[in-house]
Order: C-alpha cells, then structure tokens, then sequence
C-alpha cells in the first residue's frame, strides 16, 4: 500500500531548502522549530526514508536530493488545481451557453453581455439566436444554461422566471393609411391583408383572433416578412423589440385595443444545479432585465 503524502509536510520540506534552515523556515510558515521539525520527521516516517541529514538538518540526504524536484512539482500541480477550482467555484472562471429570441438577442443582449464581459473578463459566453420553442428545446436538453424566451405553454422540465413584457403593435408601409394613427385598434383592423407570423398566435383568443384566422399570408422568416410589408403587400402584427427599428419604410402603432403584450422570461432546467459562472450570468440577467415592459 503507498503510504499517504500530505501536501503540508511537503510544503516544508520545500520551505527548509529555501530558507536555509529549520528556524528561518518555522518563522517563514509561523510554526514553532519543534512542530515543523516533527512535520517532516513523519514524513520520512512514512517514505521509509531520511530527507535531511541528521548531522546537519538543512542538508538533503541523496534521497532528499531525488525528492525535492518532485515535490516542487507536485506542490506545483497542486496549487494550480486549487487555483483552477476556488476560480471555477467561484465563477472566476467558466463558460457560459445562452439561447435567446431573436429580437432579444440583437436588441437586448449586445449591451448588457458587454457590461457583464467587462465585469467578468475570464468568463466566456456563447450566444445562440433561435426562436422560441427551439431554445426552450436547448435548455430542456442542456445544449445550453439558460434560455431567454416567450413560452407559448409551461414546460413541464423548464423553470420559467418573467422578466418583461413586450407590447404588441401593427407594423406597416409608412405610405399606409393607419400609419398617420397614434394607436390602433383591432376594428381599424377590419379588411385589411394581415400578414401572419410567428408571433400573430399572441392575438389568438383575444378580440382580434378573427383577424388572424382570416389573415391572407404566412411568413415565419423575418426578412421575408419585412421585405413584404416594405412591398405594400399588407399589415403584420409584431412585439416592439422585434420591429426593425431603423427601417425607413416602415412603422410600428401600439395596438390599444386589445392590449396584447408577449411575456419575455429567463428559463432554465428544472431541478438541475447551474454551473456557478452560469449562476454568476443568472443573477445578472434577473438583476437587469426583471420587471417593467419594453
């Protein structure tokens, strides 16, 4: 059986050497002589062999002479294994995998993770922009740590914490008619081409469903969708952030009536501990996303 190093004993060995002495290494580790030599007397105890010279105890045996480098390298290793633990436990050190909506990944997310980049320069991140039902998806199947989402439905194995609303508008040409309106209702709506997408399910069971289950198109890609309404070729309905802001062609009027808002929340798995560089971005997205509409 191999007897048992421990890392102290082999500390002072270590300390000895470089001190020149048992009494300058005792005031170097604030350990009396009588202690760090015992210290090391159990060590040789245990190797079967002597370290230091029992005529001079400073001096290495040619045993001693073998182990110090090994020493120094196991104490080495060591350390940086403390090192690289206490920095990972402490979320020093770490990786961190989100999935997010679109409209909040490239309107949201660029600020805060350059604030949390410059806060936690050692943690790493990697940021995947898909829709709703898929980053739900990546989470529930730990491809990534926390998902930023709207959920249609709950997720039996996801744990959903809100974090804003984000209010529903029209979105249409800025040559349109209901363009020259502050705020719009669903009647003002009556007639007109809407333009489903992915997002117009929000209308569903609201005074305004009819509108949708009457609607003339279906456009889940953004682009497309975008480069229709851009053409004339109707109106849409879309949360504020996923408005392209500064298109010139087009304008986003609140929808007043019925007051329809999409819930943005933080989900993560259920009953799963988080990684603690992944706990370290949690407490900072809640921190700063939590409450309020956008």
């Amino acid at each position: 059986m191999l007897p048992e190093l421990k890392i102290q004993q082999l500390r002072y060995v270590i300390t000895v050497v470089d001190e020149g002495g048992f009494n300058a290494a005792a005031k170097r580790v604030h350990r009396t002589q009588p202690a760090l030599s015992m210290a090391v007397r159990e060590l040789e105890q245990r190797l079967g062999q002597n370290i230091f010279e029992r005529g001079g105890k400073s001096q290495l045996t040619p045993f001693g002479k073998f182990c110090l480098p090994r020493f120094r390298e196991l104490l080495g290793q060591h350390d940086r294994l403390v090192k690289d633990v206490v920095s990972q436990a402490d979320g020093k050190q770490g990786h961190v995998h989100i999935a997010t909506v679109p409209s909040v990944a490239t309107r949201i997310m660029p600020p805060l993770l350059a604030e949390f980049i410059e806060r936690f320069p050692d943690l790493t991140i990697s940021l995947h922009d898909e829709n709703a039902h898929y980053v739900c998806q990546m989470v529930a199947h730990g491809e990534v740590d926390l998902g930023i989402t709207s959920l249609w439905q709950g997720e039996g194995e996801l744990e959903y914490t809100h974090l804003f609303e984000d209010k529903v508008g029209v979105v249409c040409h800025r040559s349109h008619l209901l363009a020259s309106r502050s705020s719009i209702d669903w009647r003002s709506l009556q007639g007109e081409k809407l333009i489903r997408n992915g997002t117009s399910r929000l209308l569903m069971g609201t005074d305004a469903s009819a509108l949708v289950e009457n609607s003339a198109f279906y456009i889940s890609n953004m682009i497309s969708l975008i480069a229709m309404l851009e053409a004339g070729a109707g109106i849409t309905t879309l949360p504020k952030l996923a408005f392209p802001e500064h298109n010139q062609n087009l304008c986003f009027k609140p929808l007043q009536e019925p007051d329809v808002v999409r819930r943005i929340g933080l989900v993560k798995a259920r009953n799963c501990t988080l990684a603690p560089a992944a706990q370290i971005m949690e407490a900072f997205l809640l921190k700063s996303l939590r409450g309020g509409e956008k």
